[in-house]
């Protein structure tokens, strides 16, 4: 074996020039693929982040996911009933309290009730459609990251004016309200009152900042008009990732439709797939025409060493060995490509990771990148797979080499 890899790095050491194009891109290639992995990641987990923090990881409402079965269908399997209207029934979750106690002995998480209402905030001539969720500014600090994304205030002024409100930013940017503006919020049922803004609060997902209301449980119920009502639980989970199993099992123990944050956002989280599938393409595909260099170089080093073939050949040495060889060679171009590559990877991340971005639609100043060796390892063994690829053809066809008609061609 040692005899082979000295031949091998005989051979590539003897075209500095030709090795050197072929080394740099391998390396180029393993580096920009690195770069895109780290940055199409990084952005995919910030976003991801940001949803996660944002919202609870799991909502429980206080409605169905199908409607109830009839008494006629429960009793007779043949019963199929069409345009029956269901009763109407008082909306909000039975029993809160204890359906909350219930659901925290299992839970691997926190618990905080609220109330969703919809309405209209009515505001120097501007009418917009808002979600007002009524909270209990104690217990949504153990369930979200609002009180982090308080601008102005602290989540504790609701308590200091009478039907306090706190809005999002871009809320209040598109109604012109600022702290200390009285606004007026009505409900399709036909509550209407005057409330105060607080504070405003900053999430950085731009649906939310615009569309959304928080206020005190009591202030929504009144909206409402129904006291004691709690239409919905907010649950965070110490690891969200399990939001998926512990809402179905929700679902199960209390009958009501329980959504998880995976299935609040699957449009989303599907236009991850697709980009993770261009990434990949497009790494490939770098990948790919780097290894054209390595074929080249395979190719010329087989045909200039013809007559080192036929004397190999005519030593004794064997079809296997001889492929052996070029092979190797083509693994130490491989090699050397991606070890080259992983300091330039590091380096295009270091440099994009300096960049500043000024930017109102964007909290952060730099870009989100993550430095995961899964990338270094899946860009290096793609570069290493796709070098032995392309130098096994040349290997092949040096290896099938006669060494009686290198000889006689050479003369």
């Amino acid at each position: 074996m040692n005899l082979i890899f000295d031949i091998a790095w005989t051979h590539v050491r003897a075209r500095v020039r030709q090795t050197g194009f072929a080394v740099s891109g391998v390396a180029i290639g393993v580096g920009f693929s690195i770069m895109m992995a780290s940055l199409m990641q990084g952005s995919q987990d910030d976003f991801t982040r940001r949803l996660v923090d944002t919202l609870p990881n799991i909502t429980v409402s206080d409605e169905r996911r199908a409607p109830p079965q009839q008494p006629a269908e429960r009793l007779y399997g043949a019963v199929e009933i069409h345009g029956l209207t269901p009763e109407a029934r008082r909306p909000g979750i039975k029993n809160p309290l204890a359906t909350m106690a219930a659901l925290e002995a299992w839970t691997p998480g926190r618990i905080a009730p609220s109330v969703k209402v919809q309405a209209i905030i009515r505001y120097a001539n501007h009418d917009v459609a808002t979600s007002v969720t009524g909270i209990d500014p104690h217990r949504e600090a153990q369930v979200s990251d609002l009180p982090r994304q308080m601008r102005g205030a602290t989540l504790l002024a609701l308590y200091r004016a009478t039907n306090a409100i706190v809005v999002g930013d871009r809320l209040a940017e598109k109604i012109g309200a600022r702290i200390g503006a009285n606004i007026t919020l009505q409900t399709s049922v036909g509550a209407r009152l005057s409330a105060q803004v607080v504070g405003f609060f900053h999430s950085g997902v731009r649906q939310i900042d615009e569309s959304t209301a928080y206020v005190l449980t009591k202030t929504g119920q009144i909206l409402s008009q129904q006291t004691g009502l709690i239409n919905e639980l907010r649950v965070r989970l110490k690891d969200p990732l399990q939001a998926r199993e512990v809402a179905a099992r929700i679902e199960i123990e209390t009958g009501y439709k329980s959504v998880s944050w995976q299935e609040a956002n699957e449009d989303l989280l599907s236009t991850f797939i697709i980009r993770n599938i261009i990434m990949f393409a497009v790494v490939g595909a770098i990948l790919l025409v780097a290894s054209f260099g390595t074929y080249n170089i395979i190719s010329t080093i087989t045909h200039e060493k013809a007559r080192d073939i036929a004397i190999m050949k005519s030593l004794g040495f064997g079809e296997g060995t001889v492929r052996a060889i070029f092979v190797v060679e083509a693994v130490i171009i491989g090699l050397a490509g991606a070890l080259v590559g992983f300091a330039i990877g590091y380096a295009l991340c270091l440099g994009l990771g300096a960049i500043r971005i000024n930017n109102p639609f964007i909290d952060s100043d730099r870009l989100p990148l993550v430095y995961a060796p899964l990338h270094y390892l899946m860009a290096g063994g793609v570069a290493l797979v796709s070098s032995v690829v392309a130098g096994y053809q040349p290997a092949r066809k040096a290896a099938r080499q006669h060494p009686v008609e290198i000889i006689r061609g050479a003369t």
